[in-house]
């Protein structure tokens, strides 16, 4: 398996071989199966948001950020569906963690799940471009091996979503049953798809997703001090100047996909933290149009979800 050339070629918007993708799905499946459902990571390190197949932009990133593997990266999910390029996208995260496993960590999000990308465009595209649904079935089961947490210097944790009424203790996390689709409730749905709302003064309410829940500081508060936290990093919504700061500094949003469905007009960002977890936000724009290959699409996907 030469991963390097696989990089070049899904960097130029080439596909890979179906064979070639099961290799690299096998090779990735057997990573996973050595980590646990939360990776514990040091700073220095670079976290980034939603990707959402917008393989140009994903490449500016990389070049705004730095490359593998001078660079370490904690990617927060939401790596397909909407863009135009979820399957080079997907597998070109997959070749770097198969050839940097200790310098690049992918979790979970909403999106890495076999209902979600029936409705939301992977599926189509992987049908598309090969014809069959060979090559979605074979990324179905790296996104259930997928861990779901990432706790930096023991002091942050990084989930895609946000906090669950059934989380008092970040232990509990190791004892999910991740290597299945997301499930539509409960405590890993929870971590995948809830949000902190800024207009809540308390507890929790019930999520306009359809899954998950909206909840408020004194939630954010409790679960911090309880486990001996500094602050909390997700992703999952869309913030149009590229990161959001929640409840004081205690939740903060990370969004990674510039022009979000190629008209929401946002900027995008990744937080570099430093040794002493210093913050430092990388603002940058969509890719020039230079990069990306014409696609006649008349109707860019939607965006709520």
């Amino acid at each position: 398996m030469d991963l390097q050339s696989y990089i070049e070629r899904l960097s130029r918007q080439d596909k890979l071989l179906e064979n070639e993708v099961k290799t690299l799905c096998d090779t990735i499946l057997d990573i996973y199966s050595t980590e646990k459902n939360i990776i514990n990571l040091t700073t220095p390190l670079t976290v980034a948001g939603d990707i959402h197949g917008q393989l140009p932009d994903l490449l500016e990133l990389f070049s705004v950020a730095g490359d593998l593997p001078w660079t370490t990266f904690l990617f927060l999910g939401d790596y397909v569906d909407r863009g135009y390029h979820s399957v080079e996208s997907y597998l070109l995260l997959l070749c770097l963690k198969a050839l940097y496993p200790q310098r690049i960590t992918l979790i979970r999000g909403n999106h890495e799940s076999e209902e979600i990308t029936q409705v939301y465009g992977f599926y189509d595209e992987c049908l598309h471009k090969y014809g069959n649904i060979l090559v979605w079935k074979y990324c179905l089961n790296t996104f259930n091996a997928l861990p779901i947490a990432a706790l930096i210097d023991n002091k942050v944790i990084c989930v895609h979503g946000g906090l669950s009424p059934d989380l008092t203790k970040v232990d509990q996390m190791y004892k999910i049953e991740r290597k299945m689709d997301v499930p539509h409730e409960g405590l890993f749905c929870d971590l995948l798809w809830s949000d902190p709302d800024d207009q809540q003064k308390k507890g929790w309410n019930i999520s306009p997703r359809g899954a998950g829940y909206l909840f408020g500081p004194d939630v954010v508060d409790k679960f911090r001090h309880d486990n001996s936290l500094e602050y909390i990093i997700r992703a999952h919504q869309l913030v149009l100047e590229g990161y959001k700061w929640h409840f004081k500094n205690t939740v903060l949003t990370v969004w990674s996909a510039p022009n979000y469905c190629y008209r929401c007009g946002n900027v995008a960002s990744v937080l570099e933290l430093t040794e002493s977890r210093g913050t430092n936000f990388i603002i940058f724009d969509a890719a020039p149009e230079s990069c990306r290959t014409p696609i006649n699409n008349p109707h860019p996907p939607e965006y709520f979800i």
